[in-house]
């Protein structure tokens, strides 16, 4: 391969670059240039390629280039290293599986990069860091790799479509698309409009068309995925999925991951263990022994939720005492419970009709009903306003029809409630219900 000025174009090409290749490179002599011994009819007959000699530097810079557009340069501290694989200490076992399991997957991508791998969890649980290290690992084996939130993806796009953008939308688009690593963080963070959906749709099937590799971390379920993006995202044979269940790693003091519409960091010290039978205060063998019939369901519910339990009874009387024990008891297993008292419930859905609320109402209302435990306390106590009561059939009746797990405490007697919930309370295949006859705890001993 030898340097050649012979055309005009190529000669200010030459021109221009003169020097910027090595001066001891024996192929372009400094020039930065090669144009290769090819058959008059090849394609690239007289065509001027780069020297291998200016190669790394330029891939270097495009690298550098790419770094800054990810933003990278914020996140270089994240890395496999300094990941911990079964999250702090405090965690359950399920939670701290889950992280470490993730954390496996995430390092195996990083070493192939083949196939795609799709990190689920909250806000916190350490996707972004995952996705940063298979990032950073990346760019130290010199792969081009292009890291960015969805939400700078589509602005980068929009600002393209701008006369003063330094790339056109074209180009920024293809540069997105055909990047050999792409990692979109925080999908579905994005105002999803149709023209967002497509862009992403896009991208994302052209990806899969071409099996190239993509990581993208979401705190979406899949079925809250526009549903072209999900049916590739359940793909088996190109996606690993990781769903990762510990809590936010930037707020130590929950440690267990409470659901953050949970009350049940207030009732921490309501246990099984400090449940009292109040038997020094004088109650007869009867309401003894109702309230021990109580406690056992609820220990046994505690061990293998299933099914709907249902305790009435007078204020004070130890309802919402053993409906936390039941959600602590799963806590402590790593699968820390929804458990609200039910005014409150409404009023976060009310919440999220606010204007600057950062989540819709569709998403809030859905996390609560598919809760993988639901306890409601206090259900009774709400003001039943139409709205109300439409909210809470809809609540019932989609967990009624999935049979999920679901704990309900009330002091108003079943013939008081909504005819459509007490059909569903009284139906024995899936609720047990469990009326406590002992009077408000006093703690007075007789």
């Amino acid at each position: 391969m030898t340097p050649t000025s012979t055309s005009t174009e190529n000669s200010q090409i030459l021109s221009t670059t003169r020097g910027a290749g090595d001066p001891n490179c024996q192929y372009c002599k400094g020039l930065g240039y090669v144009r290769q011994d090819l058959a008059i009819d090849h394609p690239d007959f007289g065509k001027l390629k780069i020297c291998v000699c200016r190669q790394n530097e330029i891939n270097q810079r495009e690298q550098t280039r790419l770094f800054a557009f990810s933003h990278l340069s914020e996140l270089k501290e994240l890395t496999f290293g300094n990941f911990e694989p079964r999250g702090r200490i405090g965690l359950g076992e399920h939670q701290a599986s889950s992280l470490e399991l993730a954390h496996n997957q995430a390092k195996q991508f990083a070493q192939t990069q083949q196939g795609w791998l799709l990190l689920r969890g909250a806000y916190g649980c350490g996707k972004t860091h995952l996705a940063a290290a298979i990032a950073n690992f990346a760019v130290e084996l010199g792969v081009k790799t292009l890291f960015i939130t969805v939400p700078d993806l589509l602005d980068s796009l929009r600002y393209s479509y701008h006369n003063s953008s330094e790339t056109n939308f074209e180009d920024r688009f293809e540069e997105i698309r055909r990047s050999p690593l792409l990692i979109l963080d925080d999908f579905g963070t994005q105002n999803a409009t149709p023209w967002a959906q497509e862009k992403l749709f896009q991208i994302i099937n052209f990806r899969y068309i071409n099996k190239l590799p993509l990581v993208i971390t979401t705190n979406l379920d899949l079925d809250q995925i526009e549903g072209r993006i999900r049916s590739r995202l359940e793909d088996p044979e190109l996606v690993t999925r990781a769903h990762i269940q510990a809590p936010d790693y930037r707020r130590p003091m929950d440690a267990i991951g409470y659901h953050e519409l949970s009350s049940l960091s207030l009732h921490g010290s309501q246990l099984f263990e400090t449940f009292k039978f109040r038997k020094n205060e004088g109650l007869n063998e009867k309401l003894s022994k109702n309230l021990e019939k109580a406690y056992k369901a609820a220990e046994n519910y505690a061990n293998q939720p299933k099914g709907w339990l249902v305790f009435t009874g007078t204020y004070g009387s130890g309802k919402t005492h053993l409906a936390a024990a039941i959600a602590n008891k799963q806590a402590s297993l790593g699968k820390p419970p929804l458990f609200v008292v039910v005014p409150d419930l409404l009023d976060h859905l009310r919440a999220t009709f606010n204007p600057n609320s950062l989540v819709p109402y569709d998403r809030r209302f859905d996390e609560i009903r598919t809760s993988q435990l639901l306890i409601l306390d206090d259900l009774g106590t709400q003001s039943m306003t139409p709205w109300v009561k439409e909210k809470l059939y809809q609540l019932f009746n989609y967990r009624y029809s999935g049979q999920l797990p679901t704990v309900i405490t009330t002091s108003d007697e079943l013939d008081d409630m909504d005819p459509r919930i007490r059909s569903r309370l009284l139906d024995t295949r899936l609720c047990k219900i469990f009326a406590i006859q002992a009077p408000p705890y006093t703690g007075k001993q007789h």
